[in-house]
């Protein structure tokens, strides 16, 4: 895939309307031409390659925390992804951990986690600094023990968060609430310290259990979307942590200084602002011209990516009441 610059934009552009250089204002109008009319091109397709990424791991939003009001404990509110399985010490010493045990991070405040104390009850604890980490088995070690904000009370310890009836504040009468998630948001940051953020998520566009477009079929999720990201509905196993999701990316926002103009979309973008500057300028017929010039560039890349794909990507098919990619 060919990028081209902002600066090789304008300039076929402004050699378009010729008459010389483009006024300061034109070169503002030229600018909002140029990102409406990459918007209009990105939204023709979902399956541009350059913006197209497959069947990638996503972790879910297991739990979401409320309740906690106090000042020092206000972090412990937020949604939790999975984190890791704990090793059963801590990397700072100072005390352990159950070992093999689920470990959950606070997607709203990266120093806030859940995790099971030595004694088997779960513990809401905020302060631990994670430079955690991995062991040669996969195993997490958090940083240290962290501030205890709230702990398990029941009589008889839980496996899962959910399944806690009493929590007990470290100061005050907090009353924590535990709510069920299955989401997954836009965005993810890396697990441990040295991982990066995965690429923020423009639009969903399918959800699987397992990877997808291998030799084996994968159960497809059925979700609905709302601004915290992908519900997921009906997961197949209450062990499951993550899924994998075909998304399309967020359209950049092009200025001068970007030099990642997609070339596919480079002579759509050219005439069809230069149809929206004639526009403006009162040459309607002119303009009109144009923009069926613009629409035939734009036909041909799209007839592509119709071709690469070949219409069979993202279909569905069903047996025995299973949805299924193949």
């Amino acid at each position: 895939m060919q990028d081209r610059t902002y600066n090789d934009l304008l300039f076929l552009i402004q050699s378009l309307v010729g008459g010389g250089n483009l006024t300061t204002e034109e070169q503002g109008s030229i600018s909002s031409f140029i990102n409406r009319r990459a918007h209009e091109a990105f939204q023709t397709s979902q399956t541009w390659p350059r913006f197209l990424v497959s069947s990638e791991e996503r972790a879910f939003v297991l739990y979401e925390l409320s309740g906690a009001t106090s000042s020092t404990s206000t972090t412990v509110n937020g949604k939790y992804k999975f984190f890791g399985i704990n090793s059963g010490s801590f990397e700072g010493g100072g005390g352990s951990a159950t070992a093999d045990t689920n470990i959950y991070q606070n997607t709203d405040s990266a120093l806030t986690f859940i995790y099971k104390n030595s004694s088997n009850a779960w513990v809401v604890a905020t302060g631990i600094n994670p430079t955690d980490t991995r062991s040669s088995d996969g195993k997490i070690s958090l940083n240290g023990a962290g501030t205890v904000q709230f702990t398990e009370a029941d009589t008889n310890k839980n496996d899962t968060v959910e399944g806690v009836t009493t929590w007990t504040p470290r100061a005050g009468s907090n009353l924590l609430s535990v709510e069920v998630k299955n989401t997954i948001p836009y965005t993810e940051s890396g697990i441990l310290t040295g991982e990066s953020a995965k690429t923020t998520i423009g639009e969903f566009l399918k959800v699987y259990r397992k990877k997808a477009f291998l030799n084996d079929s994968s159960l497809e999720y059925d979700f609905f979307v709302d601004s915290n990201g992908a519900n997921i509905l009906n997961v197949a196993n209450t062990t499951d942590n993550a899924a994998f999701v075909t998304y399309k990316k967020e359209l950049p926002q092009y200025t001068i200084n970007s030099a990642n103009i997609p070339g596919e979309w480079f002579f759509f973008i050219a005439h069809g602002a230069y149809a929206d500057f004639l526009r403006i300028e009162g040459r309607v017929e002119q303009s009109m011209a144009e923009e069926e010039v613009a629409q035939k560039y734009l036909a041909q890349e799209l007839e592509k990516v119709d071709n690469m794909s070949n219409n069979n990507v993202f279909r569905r098919f069903s047996t025995h009441g299973t949805r299924q990619s193949r």
